[in-house]
């Protein structure tokens, strides 16, 4: 039943983010050549496979809309109603035998079109070559040279009658007022003009060319230039988007099972062989939720556009991790996290590289930078290392222009991490665990359940208060978790209060003078019985309280696998067999980390220490050799992670911390009481 707990444990998450991998994978091949511009092309020479047009760099798309943005095409409409009116005018004109002349010639010029003589330069900084004449309901382009100007028109209007006519025409024309008929027909439109400019703008063709199936893109060894990026850039676009895998679907689909399979055999592997006792807790499934959003996260976006990679806290995942963890199980999960990044993204080894590089910074800098305003040097510096790495991967390419846009992008990523990080302290409570700030709030002695321990089991209390002070010292010394181990300290014995008389600290504040103490007449059985429960009525108090497993963990390895000392041996002076002592024996389990190793020690230290009655260096040296070598001679060092210097050192450290509590005091000789 175990084993099969054991299982469930670990492979329903597993399953769980197996499926979801799947769902979301890129149902096309990548382009299956890496290439860059200004290197040969290192694989065998290319010919298109089908039909692509040649896409538009975005330095190229710029400068047409740059060009566009200044090429204003003026638009005018054309005036039947001043032509008709101006003409009937001149008929009416005192002519005499010019008139004829007069009206075929205004006729003409009006008929290709009149425009005021600043016209096409007014409402543009350059002379426009093309203006758009509307004339009948129809826009038609023309060149600004097929009209006349004011100017233009009357000079050629004098021109031709003059050609018909040998009197001073120019005199007639002014006395009778013929220039005066002759006025612009085109009027130019400027909202027309504004809006028609504007879709221009936007109406920029995308491609610059096409490539026919079979034409040559590059050979094998050729230099990768601007022009052949550029088709390669477009081949590779059109084959992702329309052609991808050629194969049958089914084989993609297993493609992507194994791919999701070796991505979770690896997550698997790393926990494994870092830190195994992880998939018997929260931090397991916790573990898979911060894959599956760093993963799922890539999957969605590479579907929806790539940009919005640069702008994702890769670097959070690290964080996320590190807040409950060891280095040794960040490192490779973390390592895992980015694996589909590296694997479906198209600048994958980059932005793997990038963000590994700064998740792990960023992880060393949280360090000492993370309270309030503090984070955010965090992530400046998180910025700084992602800049870098990105100016080193595309050095060569800084003069595109783009390098701004894309370090704003991980400017923006980075302060998100600030951001999203809160999201830890919803994580600490949905899987129960245990952050810097939550052990902060566990050591807390104002909180509810201490005290009403304090109330219950006043001499518990102390005790616990005494077992904080010293496992403090000692985790200090060897580098374990002090914080987490004081944590412990405080609730080890909490079981305790659901029956304080039981022990021996808690009669004498307790029970009223003169009543029996709580073992009197009673049998070491019963008696042992009674001092183990307090083991596994701590767990149930603290589940009950919802207190986190790590914390748990420390209730049920206290005092782990070892014998009531005074009660089996009260047991066995009184003829009992030596092979019921499981009876005798706590049926905690043993402990295995280094806080646990130190909890226990000095929970056994200062319990015992209470009997000392020589405080002298070899007194003290003597006494913790005792305690220490007992516990491992009954095997509770079997299974811990701690090594035998780390064990010498904290021995010292118990040595030194019993000569500081009871180190000797000057007698203070009592002073005459003088008589009045």
């Amino acid at each position: 039943m175990a084993g099969r707990k054991y299982l469930i444990r670990i492979f329903v998450p597993l399953g769980l983010a197996f499926l979801l991998l799947v769902l979301l994978m890129p149902r096309s091949a990548k382009f299956a050549y890496d290439y860059r511009k200004g290197r040969p092309w290192k694989y065998e020479t290319l010919y298109a496979q089908f039909d692509f047009p040649i896409y538009k760099t975005d330095e190229q798309l710029r400068e047409e809309r740059s060009r566009t943005s200044t090429e204003v095409i003026p638009y005018y409409k054309f005036s039947d109603e001043i032509t008709g009116r101006n003409l009937r005018s001149a008929e009416r004109l005192e002519l005499g035998n010019l008139r004829s002349a007069v009206l075929s010639s205004m006729r003409a010029i009006y008929q290709k079109g009149v425009i005021a003589d600043e016209g096409s330069r007014r409402h543009v900084e350059n002379e426009p070559e093309i203006i758009y004449i509307q004339r009948d309901k129809r826009a038609v382009k023309y060149p600004v040279s097929e009209v006349y100007r004011l100017t233009e028109a009357r000079a050629r209007l004098l021109s031709d009658i003059s050609d018909v006519s040998g009197a001073n025409v120019d005199s007639v024309f002014r006395a009778v007022g013929v220039y005066d008929l002759l006025v612009p027909n085109l009027l130019y439109d400027e909202q027309t003009t504004e809006l028609v400019h504007a879709e221009s703008a936007t109406g920029i063709s995308p491609t610059s060319g096409y490539v026919s199936s079979g034409q040559l893109i590059v050979q094998e060894g050729e230099l990768v230039t601007a022009e052949v990026a550029q088709m390669l850039d477009s081949y590779k676009r059109e084959f992702e988007a329309n052609v991808g895998y050629a194969g049958a679907p089914a084989m993609m689909l297993v493609g992507n099972i194994l791919i999701a399979l070796a991505i979770l055999v690896l997550l698997y592997l790393s926990i494994f062989f870092n830190n195994p006792r992880i998939f018997m807790d929260a931090r397991f499934p916790y573990i898979v939720v911060v894959f599956l959003l760093s993963a799922l996260t890539t999957l969605l976006l590479i579907r929806v556009n790539e940009r919005l990679l640069l702008f994702v806290p890769f670097t959070l995942p690290a964080l996320l991790l590190q807040a409950f963890m060891r280095n040794r199980v960040v490192v490779p999960v973390y390592v895992v996290s980015l694996l589909p990044l590296l694997i479906f993204s198209h600048d994958g080894v980059v932005l793997f590289v990038m963000f590994f590089v700064a998740g792990m910074v960023a992880v060393l800098a949280f360090k000492y930078f993370n309270r309030g305003w503090k984070q955010f040097i965090t992530a400046l510096i998180t910025f700084a290392v992602l800049a870098v790495a990105y100016l080193g991967f595309r050095a060569a390419e800084m003069v595109t222009g783009n390098v701004w846009r894309v370090l704003l992008d991980l400017f923006i990523g980075s302060m998100l991490t600030v951001a999203f990080y809160p999201v830890i302290y919803l994580f600490e409570r949905m899987f129960n665990l245990v952050s810097n700030s939550r052990l902060i709030e566990l050591c807390d002695v104002s909180n509810p359940l201490i005290r009403e321990l304090e109330q219950k089991a006043p001499g518990t209390f102390q005790h616990s208060l005494q077992v904080m002070n010293m496992v403090n010292a000692v985790a200090r010394a060897i580098g374990a978790n002090a914080d987490l181990v004081r944590a412990g300290a405080l609730y080890h014995d909490i079981g305790k209060m659901n029956n304080p008389l039981c022990f021996i600290e808690n009669e004498s504040l307790i029970s009223s003078d003169g009543a029996p103490r709580y073992h009197a007449g009673m049998a070491p059985e019963q008696s042992a019985r009674d001092i183990i429960r307090h083991v596994s009525d701590g767990v149930e108090i603290a589940q009950k309280h919802r207190l986190p497993d790590t914390i748990v963990d420390f209730i049920r390895t206290h005092h782990g696998t070892t014998t009531t000392g005074y009660f089996y041996g009260q047991y066995l002076r009184n003829g009992g067999d030596p092979a019921l002592a499981g009876e005798f024996r706590y049926p905690g389990m043993k402990p295995v980390t280094k806080e646990q190793i130190v909890l226990m020690l000095c929970d056994s230290v200062e319990a015992a220490s209470r009997t000392l009655t020589e405080y002298t260096p070899e007194a003290y040296s003597a006494f913790v050799e005792r305690i220490v070598a007992g516990k491992m001679e009954e095997g509770q060092f079997d299974h811990a992670d701690i090594s035998i210097s780390e064990l010498g050192t904290v021995k010292e450290t118990l040595k030194q911390y019993l000569a500081q509590i009871h180190h000797e005091r000057v007698v203070y000789p009592q002073r005459n009481q003088k008589k009045s």
